[in-house]
């Protein structure tokens, strides 16, 4: 039960995440730590990277509603999980000037949501 709940708070955080980022890209950029010492503001690539985060919510949200969506959940995971190593290697690289920030905000999460989403013992099912 508790990765089912686990699961729907990060659908949320990422969803939200995800819609403010199509809605309002340039206050997204303008305010998120480190966003702006990445380059110049892309209101085409904040907006892709949103439907990321989107499509990584829906992918919790159906886990969170029915563990069998196991699947849907894990592949959303894996943006989060690849997109926090990114950050991870920028962090190593001695690139990031928020690295706190990109710990407890993008590394975390997307370890929860992984820990959360990998298919347990009987829910494999060929």
């Amino acid at each position: 039960m508790w990765r089912r709940i686990l699961a729907g708070v990060l659908a949320l955080l990422n969803g939200v995440n995800g819609l403010v980022m199509l809605g309002a890209p340039s206050a997204w950029f303008a305010h998120v730590p480190g966003a702006a010492d990445t380059g110049p503001f892309n209101a085409h690539l904040v907006e892709d990277v949103g439907l990321a985060f989107l499509i990584a919510a829906l992918g919790l949200a159906a886990f969170a509603w029915r563990t069998r969506f196991w699947p849907a959940a894990l592949a959303g995971s894996g943006f989060l999980g690849l997109h926090a190593l990114m950050h991870v290697w920028g962090i190593a690289q001695g690139l990031s000037h928020t690295a706190a920030i990109d710990l407890a905000g993008i590394v975390a999460p997307a370890a929860l949501a992984l820990l959360v989403s990998w298919p347990r013992k009987g829910e494999i099912r060929a």
